[in-house]
């Protein structure tokens, strides 16, 4: 599909515009966290402003791969190097992005609560609580509000950049409102016999939400690694297999073989059958209304799947 011309799915979205409004917004609160966390004192704040400014680099790259592959898909792309160094399309570089993404997330919460650590075993640090407490009350509403956003959106594009935006939103939700109730506690206790506590706040609250965000990446990262690898999807593979042996008993093969593979959004698949040798001929035009049933039959005939579907009486040709 076209730059221009966005796939509209149910509910009026799109993917693309999804992105872009998260993109803007992710900047704005990353301008904030980096700007207030500077003028209080706070590394908590300071943080949370990078890893929304990490989260908005890569849905910027998650933008550019989505736009790619739509128009590469609707046969849009008008640049001919591209076309011709990737004659297979574009699905692989999502998995790679998504990866890059969660592997990026982890590694600067593992940095922060290392940072966390040494500030808490230096003795703390000094924070404007009430800059810091106006910080985290503006940015927790805009990032549950962008999180809310995202999971609505995504209940019809079902898209794995939407899916992993919407989670970098409840992550940096959850961050900052932990860091709301730390802030706040410490405003109201200062002046009082537990202001002592005051300099390790900013450092706990740090460590304790970095220990509960580190983790959730990982699924991403996990599905990230088996695309790349090619890992075979068990639900595809056998739903490929029964169409195969239905076909085979049909018309009286002697068998077939089937690789399937999930890349991105993608779907690649390739089923070769064995046709007896000295088999009655068939012409081109049958053998192709043929692959059109096997198509049909598989399903999801849509520009995200990749289907090849050939004949031979060489089992070598199908290994």
């Amino acid at each position: 599909m076209a730059v221009g011309e966005p796939e509209v799915r149910p509910g009026g979205a799109t993917e693309q515009a999804v992105l872009r409004i998260s993109i803007a917004a992710t900047l704005l609160v990353a301008a904030l966290g980096i700007g207030f966390g500077l003028l209080s004192g706070s590394f908590a704040i300071v943080f949370d402003g990078v890893y929304s400014l990490i989260d908005a680099c890569m849905t910027m790259a998650g933008l550019l791969v989505v736009r790619l592959i739509a128009r590469s898909t609707a046969g849009d792309l008008r640049d001919r190097r591209l076309v011709e160094r990737f004659t297979m399309g574009f699905w692989h570089l999502e998995p790679i992005v998504l990866g890059v993404d969660g592997l990026l997330l982890t590694g600067a919460a593992v940095y922060a609560l290392i940072g966390a650590i040494d500030g808490f075993m230096s003795g703390g640090r000094e924070l404007q609580f009430g800059r810091a407490t106006a910080y985290a009350l503006i940015t927790t509403v805009a990032c549950f509000g962008m999180w809310l956003f995202g999971l609505h959106a995504n209940r019809h594009l079902r898209s794995s950049f939407v899916a992993l935006d919407a989670k970098g939103w409840l992550m940096s939700g959850l961050i900052t409102a932990a860091l709301l109730a730390a802030f706040a506690g410490g405003w109201l206790v200062q002046g009082t016999r537990w202001s002592w506590v005051t300099p390790y706040i900013d450092p706990a609250v740090l460590a304790l939400v970095c220990l509960v965000i580190i983790p959730m990446p990982l699924g991403t990262i996990r599905q990230a690694l088996a695309d790349i690898l090619l890992v075979t999807p068990p639900d595809l593979k056998r739903h490929v297999d029964e169409v195969a042996r239905d076909v085979v008993a049909r018309y009286g093969f002697l068998d077939h073989r089937a690789y399937v593979a999930r890349v991105g959004r993608g779907r690649q698949i390739e089923v070769a059958f064995i046709v007896p040798p000295g088999a009655p001929a068939r012409t081109l035009e049958e053998w192709d209304r043929l692959r059109d049933e096997i198509g049909e039959a598989i399903g999801g005939d849509t520009p995200d799947r990749w289907l090849t579907i050939v004949f031979t009486a060489d089992p070598e040709w199908a290994d």
